[in-house]
């Protein structure tokens, strides 16, 4: 569901009788997060559930993304708790070989609709509400507007409204370019790629976040040489090493992952200076090994990626583009001359947003926001089981501490401390860790199963010795979580 998607107010009069339903929670938004959270939230409590999303079928916005995409982490580890996703495979060809697989935008989807038709519906405790848009019209007054008909209904909420698009993510098809485009530019979002007719004089790539390293990508395994490709970024960014994050038989990866993160934090005295020691160990990985990254918001890449990209030389670093011309780039830092007939793709739309920290529970409310560190799907199932099986709201919002991703890599030591505070706070609660540990979900997935295996359990126990020195060590540059402003 998208707030800043094309909407026309249906041409409906205003009555004063109204279809009304009724529902114990009304959750809007049927992509990852809405869907992870329902699955959990029936399959641990009686709850009814109404879903209510713009789109055709639930899937959020991979149904926007480009044609190419693929998940950035094991589809072993995505969607919602009670369906795999995939067969669990390793890959054995292309950028993710040696990896657990990763799924495409059509398998997601189609995963999705799946769920919902074969998971949720059945259930007789899960309706969805498709081609429909929500409106709060004011306190406890809770409507959907179909797209379609116009049909307006009033929904009485016994319980909780949640908000399952806080997170969605900001992706280049659902938004217009924020800089000026002169009449004869060619920009297109990455998903256009794919209609191209006839070969450009090149390709000029904006914006230095996944996206365009997927799209850089995508055009060098599709013959267009490096030459041709003009990248600009106003920016370098962290990435992580997706060897680092893979589950099951490779699952021993996971906890050095952690181990390696933890001394990192314990040792840094800025998130800078943290990150070069992930980079040391080869955990966080650049493309240009002369350029200081400063951003980071928890993209995966592989190895065989970036040595693929680092063959595009044509990187422009002139600032953000302000306009394009038909014979170049007007950018904050100057002007960059391009030949005519170049096809500029737009990938400066931020995916992962810096969002305003929000209260996750609140009277008759969730806002479904990271609790866990770049796992959208658990985060939300998790929030499910907190909602489920604890009974007074003080409890659940100190177990559910926001995970804010600034964009920024300065912030990586105060990531760092609300994840592990909210972590810990969990693992106090048996039942919660008890689910955590075991559903599929979970990027340790596999760790129980193979924890009597050595070098796991010297990674494991390496990772707790770490954690209190790590925790000492951002109190003392950043301060507590619970004290700092954006956690307020």
């Amino acid at each position: 569901m998208h707030a800043d998607a094309p909407f026309k107010t249906p041409h409906t009069s205003e009555v004063d009788t109204f279809m009304q339903l009724e529902t114990d929670y009304l959750v809007v938004g049927a992509g990852a997060s809405g869907m992870a959270f329902v699955d959990a939230l029936i399959e641990h409590s009686d709850a009814d559930v109404i879903m209510v999303d713009r789109r055709h079928r639930p899937g959020g916005h991979w149904h926007d993304a480009y044609p190419f995409v693929r998940l950035h982490q094991p589809a072993a580890c995505y969607g919602v708790s009670s369906t795999d996703l995939g067969q669990d495979r390793i890959d054995e060809r292309g950028n993710n070989a040696g990896m657990y697989e990763l799924s495409s935008a059509p398998q997601i989807c189609s995963y999705y609709a799946e769920v919902m038709d074969r998971v949720l519906l059945p259930s007789g405790r899960v309706r969805f509400l498709a081609m429909s848009e929500y409106r709060e019209q004011g306190p406890n007054d809770y409507r959907v507007v179909s797209l379609l008909t116009g049909e307006e209904m009033r929904i009485r909420v016994r319980r909780r409204v949640v908000d399952a698009t806080y997170i969605e993510p900001d992706i280049p098809s659902r938004r217009r370019p924020e800089f000026e485009i002169d009449p004869g530019v060619m920009v297109i979002a990455p998903n256009y790629l794919v209609e191209i007719g006839s070969a450009p004089s090149g390709f000029t790539v904006l914006g230095a976040g996944k996206t365009a390293m997927d799209t850089c990508t995508w055009l060098l395994e599709n013959g267009v040489e490096a030459d041709s490709i003009t990248w600009v970024r106003s920016r370098d960014v962290w990435s992580i090493d997706r060897a680092w994050t893979q589950p099951l038989d490779l699952v021993e990866s996971r906890a050095r992952f952690n181990a390696i993160w933890l001394k990192a934090a314990a040792e840094a005295d800025s998130g800078a200076d943290m990150a070069l020691r992930l980079e040391q160990e080869g955990l966080f990985v650049r493309i240009d090994d002369g350029v200081p990254p400063t951003a980071f918001r928890g993209a995966t890449i592989s190895r065989a990626e970036v040595e693929g990209l680092q063959a595009i030389r044509n990187v422009v670093r002139d600032g953000r583009v302000q306009r394009l011309r038909t014979d170049g780039m007007e950018l904050s830092g100057g002007f960059h001359a391009q030949p005519d007939d170049q096809v500029y793709v737009d990938c400066t739309a931020t995916g992962l947003r810096a969002l305003t920290p929000h209260p996750v529970f609140e009277p008759g409310r969730i806002t479904l926001q990271y609790v866990t560190p770049g796992y959208a799907c658990w985060s939300a199932a998790t929030l499910a089981v907190v909602e489920a099986l604890c009974d007074d709201d003080p409890l659940k919002e100190h177990l559910s501490l926001p995970v804010i991703y600034t964009g920024n890599v300065d912030d990586l030591l105060s990531f760092t401390d609300a994840f592990l505070t909210s972590a810990a706070r969990r693992s106090e609660q048996a039942d919660i860790r008890a689910w955590s540990g075991h559903t599929r979900l979970n990027p340790a997935r596999g760790l129980r199963e193979r924890a009597s295996d050595p070098q796991l359990r010297q990674a494991l126990d390496e990772a707790r010795s770490w954690v209190e020195p790590a925790l000492r060590n951002i109190e003392k540059h950043v301060g507590r979580v619970e004290s700092r402003p954006w956690t307020a």
